[in-house]
């Protein structure tokens, strides 16, 4: 789960003349500063303004748990975190390629018509992020052995 299919799911319960004010007090929870103030603004909203669409507020309890690892990285990190889009595509270039296919002599087999398509698919992957070194050196605190191993290494 990402933020914006949270958000679509969300909408799916919601008349389409209170969507556009809904989604701008949803901003409250997913822009907080930390998970608790997230919770805290969701239950806000769930209990005191949006009490006509409380199930649609309770699938953000219900995925609370899928969701709130995003609030433990900062915002530059965050803002690639908010929505799975590129690896959605790269499951479609994987589907694309499989799709005929009914079957595969062996599993190296498999492993390499999925290696070529993601050699293919990171091709296309030529826009840079904005602040990519402050990205980079938060998610090296997060994950140093990786990180550390991929810069080193390439």
């Amino acid at each position: 789960r990402c933020i914006i299919h949270q958000i679509r799911n969300t909408l799916k319960y919601v008349n389409y003349k209170d969507r556009k004010e809904l989604v701008n007090d949803l901003k409250k929870v997913y822009k907080a500063p930390n998970k608790d103030i997230a919770y805290s603004n969701l239950q806000d909203l769930k209990e005191n303004k949006w009490t006509k669409y409380k199930l649609a507020l309770e699938s953000w309890e219900k995925h609370w748990e899928t969701i709130s690892p995003y609030f433990d990285y900062g915002d530059e990190v965050r803002k690639i975190m908010y929505t799975t889009n590129v690896i959605e595509s790269l499951n479609r270039q994987y589907r694309k390629v499989t799709k005929n296919k009914t079957s595969f002599p062996n599993d190296d087999a498999l492993l390499k018509i999925l290696y070529l398509a993601t050699i293919d698919a990171t091709k296309r992957w030529t826009v840079r992020y904005r602040n990519w070194s402050k990205v980079l050196n938060e998610l090296s605190i997060f994950f140093k052995e990786k990180i550390t191993k991929y810069v080193y290494n390439s």
